[in-house]
């Protein structure tokens, strides 16, 4: 089986090269494929059916809180870009621009969002005119392009689909509420969702977001031990409604400029799951996000009754609301096993002529291998609790890998010895200086990835020169 399984999905093993095992699993696996557009990738049916399944049980969420969908132009005007000077600075090197409509040159160059600020300030600008319209709730599901010169599937390309919230509120109190409600949200949505644990924490002054009073983040390890960004929340403050004129009459009838905050997650989320759960057989899919929850597989198929009894658990995993599939094509035992390893279902259900006289039938999970033999009457109250575990069986093996490679380190020296033999997290004090982290970027190979909301003191000293700490911070190599 394990010869056949090479010869259907061969991938490279993690160990030998992860850069390539994390492609083979992208393509093979079929989430994505490269398009003629050097940059941009296709998303196909199996990668959007998980990234459905994220923006359903994410959507949701934010509904809850009182966000409504928006959709905004995809084009900025080039001057409309260029009110708020930090955001367009930031994203020059990414933006591509629209210079002629048709044959005809543009008397404006036009630029494909790679981010909305701007054209909710423009709309806001028109549509706000009293604080009984606030707050404005906003959030939209949409691609934007950036004009990345390295790209990877999920992890770096030049168009990608995320979500982007875009909220307006009375005062800044308000609004900084949103900025870490929307933060905890992401948080909950990796550990609870994703299976994946994070670091919550304020990015440096350095790493902020263009125009950012603020930028917040969730930080995960990946499985070779280096750092993704998972989710960003940023508090902007009344600078982008000074710089797009947006205003409205106050409760004391006077003009005031109201505060604002966005908030974004990517299809890097599914980048983050292959890294964090993945192994040489291909993808492990947390179950609230796998497009295929359970595959019933006929055993000896050929054999009386063998596809009708697979049929009848289909029918009872589906009416159960578990997303089921059956697999009777004429392919081998193995290619079937190999296959749906490869694509991360979280259960394969097996029923064969002796599960039939034995009134059982034999699941297998993805995520440990492990093989229990179900009581044909007990299927309704297994299968959920299967799948609630194997969620459990992900998340805890993830956090074991966060904290068997977060190390806390005293000295650059200790930083660099622990990113050139272990990789991971390096925790350490800082003094809050940029020339520090700059130096921690040139000697130790390190970017900082977080101050965490929840302090610790570890010492006294910045890790770098010595001087008074100011933060506890998180530092890594990231994607």
């Amino acid at each position: 089986m394990a010869k056949e399984k090479k010869a259907v999905n061969a991938i490279t093993d993690m160990e030998v090269d992860f850069a390539q095992w994390y492609t083979d699993v992208c393509r093979k696996a079929e989430l994505v494929e490269y398009a003629s557009v050097k940059g941009f990738t296709i998303l196909r049916p199996y990668g959007y059916a998980i990234w459905e399944n994220i923006q359903s049980i994410m959507d949701a969420e934010f509904k809850k809180t009182g966000h409504e969908n928006v959709a905004m132009p995809v084009l900025i005007p080039e001057s409309l870009l260029k009110k708020e000077g930090e955001l367009v600075n930031g994203f020059a090197p990414e933006v591509a621009w629209v210079t002629h409509g048709g044959n005809e040159k543009l008397e404006e160059r036009l630029a494909f969002r790679p981010t909305s600020e701007t054209m909710f300030c423009d709309h806001w600008s028109n549509s706000l005119q009293t604080y009984r319209q606030l707050p404005m709730l906003y959030n939209q599901w949409c691609s934007v392009i950036r004009w990345e010169k390295t790209t990877r599937p999920f992890l770096r390309s030049r168009e990608f689909w995320w979500q982007e919230g875009h909220t307006i509120h009375e005062t800044a109190e308000e609004a900084q509420a949103e900025t870490m409600q929307q933060l905890q949200c992401y948080a909950d949505f990796f550990e609870k969702v994703l299976a994946i644990p994070v670091l919550p924490g304020r990015k440096t002054e350095k790493e902020k977001f263009a125009g950012a009073e603020a930028t917040y983040t969730v930080e995960c390890m990946m499985k070779d031990h280096k750092a993704l960004q998972g989710a960003t929340s940023h508090y902007f403050g009344d600078k982008f409604s000074r710089a797009y004129d947006v205003t409205f009459t106050g409760r004391d009838n006077k003009i005031q400029y109201p505060f604002q905050t966005s908030w974004g997650s990517t299809t890097r989320m599914i980048g983050a799951v292959i890294m964090t759960h993945g192994d040489n057989n291909g993808l492990v899919l947390p179950p609230k996000i796998a497009p295929i929850q359970a595959m019933v597989i006929p055993v000896a198929q050929h054999k009386e009754g063998v596809i009708d009894a697979a049929g009848e658990l289909l029918m009872r995993l589906k009416e159960m609301g578990i997303r089921a599939r059956m697999d009777a094509s004429d392919q081998s035992m193995g290619w079937k096993a190999a296959e749906y390893e490869m694509k991360g279902v979280p259960l394969r259900v097996e029923i064969g002529p002796k599960d039939m006289e034995k009134g059982q039938c034999c699941i297998c999970r993805r995520d440990n291998g492990e093989k229990i033999f179900v009581p044909l009457n007990e299927l309704e109250t297994v299968v959920p609790q299967l799948l609630d575990s194997v969620h459990e069986g992900l998340y805890n093996r993830a956090k074991q890998n966060l904290e068997n490679n977060t190390r806390v380190c005293m000295t650059l020296d200790e930083v660099k010895e622990f990113m050139e033999t272990q990789g991971g997290f390096a925790k350490t004090m800082w003094c809050g200086e940029l020339d520090c982290e700059l130096e921690m970027k040139e000697k130790a190979g390190v970017s900082s990835r977080c101050m965490p909301l929840e302090q610790e003191t570890v010492s006294d000293v910045c890790v770098c020169c010595g001087k008074p700490a100011k933060h506890m911070i998180y530092w890594g190599v990231a994607y």
